[in-house]
């Protein structure tokens, strides 16, 4: 069985912009690059979605990228600094549920979500979402209505403060399930 076969995601990077300079492989988790590159500017999906990130140990901005070539992806989404560390999402195949709470610590309004949703406002009448419990599914959260702005990635778990996770941002107002169809 092959590594696409598997669901398994492929991915190189290199030092310098337009697949230049020395390379690295991937097809896991990696918290930090400069073992393998002293920089990375350029990348090439082969296989699967990664969630890559400007600082070691899946901190700072965070980008999702799924096949495809990223010969200048700091100039594509304004980075000052190049790409130390990455997380692979795994696909899933199955129902996606998350809970979306309008407080921290699961507090304020409560709604529970099966599918994407392009705003916030529109549909739950809801100003801010500031916890969530991902139950199934990986998904992505947007800063701002129809996925646009920074985003930030949710594995299964419970979210109770965005702030205490590194997030700058006031609030999510559209979320996206992640899914192999994209």
């Amino acid at each position: 069985m092959t590594t696409t076969e598997m669901g398994m995601g492929r991915v190189t990077f290199y030092e310098d912009r337009n697949f230049q300079g020395r390379s690295w492989e991937c097809m896991s988790d990696c918290s930090d690059f400069s073992s393998y590159l002293s920089r990375c500017h350029s990348c090439r999906v082969q296989s699967g979605c990664f969630m890559v990130y400007d600082r070691p140990n899946y901190m700072g901005n965070q980008y999702f990228m799924r096949r495809g070539d990223y010969a200048d992806y700091m100039s594509m989404w304004g980075w000052n600094s190049g790409i130390r560390s990455c997380r692979m999402i795994p696909m899933y195949r199955g129902q996606y549920r998350m809970r979306i709470y309008e407080r921290e610590n699961f507090g304020g309004q409560m709604y529970e979500m099966m599918d994407d949703c392009d705003n916030i406002m529109d549909r739950y009448r809801m100003n801010n979402c500031m916890s969530c419990n991902v139950m199934d599914g990986h998904w992505l959260m947007y800063e701002q209505p129809h996925y646009r702005g920074r985003m930030m990635y949710f594995r299964p778990g419970e979210y109770r403060n965005f702030m205490n996770m590194g997030w700058s941002g006031s609030r999510f107002m559209s979320m996206r399930r992640i899914m192999d169809m994209w």
